[in-house]
């Protein structure tokens, strides 16, 4: 009577920890695949909204830089201009100085057609220009002054062509943009694969840990009926008891770590928290064996990795350029060419346009420094010279990752198959153990052996087939190829800015 009693105690608290599990399964589960998992990745997280909002930043700074090669079209104008006020005035003979007047209203406006040169760091302007002063006081007078027509260029004749480096490092970054968000979209992949894989994992180990405490529940109640008919003793039950007391907890335990995992990944791919899932798991792998001559040829194409490089190369020597630039005499020349003419009526301006030619050249020479333009140019050749030590090193630490990447990839099919096999055998031998134990001719002590032997060799299964699908997302990262369907990996840009 004691022992039924303990052991409806016992389903009361379990009754009470698996109350949630079977409210759970009232909401009706969406069946996902991993293809599945990681397509509403790329629609609906953070990450994958993040990933376009990097891009779209990219993208509209080349714009930038592309539409500053274009010609510009722009009216500068300064409309009511009021000035009522005294003016001082120095007379020429005596430098007296004396206080007028100055009572007027100013209008103008200038249309200014430009265009950088890229080739030289210049600017050119074709420009038209009036305006119009109401003189009122001492007497009212207007007076119009136009230019129709006018050429100005200014030009650096030793100076830092920002033009020049621009044109050879933006089309790199734009086009390393594009591939650093096929990159961060082949990690969100990953990430999706992974918590698909911890969610199965812990999916599985659940179902285990009931399927345990079923065969330990069976198992505690034939004990107790062994027990009373004298085939075990006392303490080979309380043995039984433990191991069923223990398996409660497990699927206790992992129950609340599946929960977790389940709100982490439908949070990850944009599902409500109260969302139930079935995965379908294919633990077939494909047979797939990788060369690492052309994993490093396709990485070094498709990703980022190269460009970056290339860039930072590019930079520093900019920066030694702009260093040296700077050393020295700075010269400029500013000319200007065109007509124009003033009237006190608008027609009149343009009876008698004149000719207007300015032209001058500014000097910037330093001759006393204290070193300090040749301590920037070899401050900027040290730089560069540090940045191409490290781009080589980058170099071969990307080679010997992308090598060991590739060597652990292509183990990871045969881990897959050991440990295939080694989980059935380990299954048969628990079966067959469990048969054992009913006729009395095993203990519970060696049961559990077996049972633990069972689990951790079937969780070494599922871990590998985890691992290789997260080697081969890694892999595909690396890359930006597909070597399942044999195709480079791209994005739909223009959709992306839309």
């Amino acid at each position: 009577m004691y022992m039924k009693k303990r052991f409806f105690g016992i389903c009361l608290c379990l009754l009470s920890l698996t109350c949630s599990v079977c409210t759970a399964q009232v909401i009706e589960p969406r069946t996902l695949t991993m293809q599945d998992v990681v397509r509403l990745a790329q629609e609906n997280s953070i990450s994958a909204m993040s990933n376009r909002n990097v891009f779209a930043s990219a993208y509209w700074r080349f714009r930038s830089f592309r539409a500053e090669l274009l010609p510009s079209l722009s009216i500068n104008a300064g409309i009511g201009n009021f000035n009522r006020s005294l003016v001082a005035l120095q007379d020429y003979n005596t430098g007296a100085i004396s206080y007028r007047a100055n009572y007027n209203l100013s209008n103008e406006a200038t249309l200014n057609f430009t265009q950088n040169i890229p080739w030289t760091g210049g600017r050119v302007s074709l420009s038209t220009h009036m305006s119009r002063l109401d003189q009122y006081s001492p007497t009212r007078r207007t007076t119009y002054y136009v230019q129709p027509i006018y050429l100005s260029y200014m030009q650096s004749l030793r100076g830092h062509n920002r033009f020049h480096w621009s044109r050879k490092i933006e089309p790199k970054q734009y086009e390393a943009a594009k591939r650093e968000y096929i990159e961060r979209m082949e990690q969100t992949n990953l990430t999706a694969v992974t918590y698909f894989w911890n969610y199965a994992s812990l999916k599985e180990r659940y179902e285990r840990a009931l399927k345990n405490f079923t065969e330990s529940k069976r198992l505690f109640e034939a004990g107790q009926t062994r027990f009373l008919s004298g085939a075990i003793t006392r303490d080979q039950l309380m043995q039984i008891e433990v191991t069923f007391l223990n398996d409660s907890l497990s699927m206790s335990s992992t129950r609340v770590s599946l929960r977790t995992s389940l709100n982490r990944l439908c949070s990850y791919i944009g599902y409500q928290d109260d969302t139930e899932l079935n995965l379908i798991i294919d633990y077939n792998v494909p047979d797939l064996t990788l060369d690492y001559d052309d994993v490093l040829e396709r990485a070094l194409k498709n990703s980022s990795f190269q460009l970056e490089q290339e860039i930072s190369y590019i930079d520093t020597e900019r920066s030694v350029s702009q260093a040296k630039s700077n050393r020295g005499i700075s010269a400029q020349i500013n000319a200007r060419f065109g007509m124009s003419g003033s009237g006190g009526r608008l027609d009149d301006t343009f009876v008698s346009l004149k000719d207007q030619e300015v032209i001058g050249v500014q000097l910037n020479i330093p001759i006393l420094d204290w070193g300090l333009a040749r301590g920037r140019v070899r401050m900027a050749e040290a730089n560069a010279e540090t940045t191409r030590n490290r781009l080589e090193q980058n170099m071969i630490d990307y080679r010997q990752d992308l090598f060991t990447q590739v060597m652990q990839f292509n183990d990871q099919r045969s881990r897959c198959d050991i440990s295939k096999r080694a989980a059935e055998l380990a299954e048969d031998s628990y079966q067959l153990a469990l048969s054992n134990f009913s006729s009395g001719s095993m203990t519970m002590s060696q049961l559990d052996q077996l049972k633990d032997k069972r689990d951790s060799a079937f969780s070494s299964y599922l871990s590998n087939v985890a691992s290789f699908w997260n080697s081969y997302f890694r892999i595909r990262r690396a890359t930006l190829y597909d070597y399942i369907t044999g195709t480079d990996i791209t994005a739909e840009f223009d959709k992306l800015i839309k």
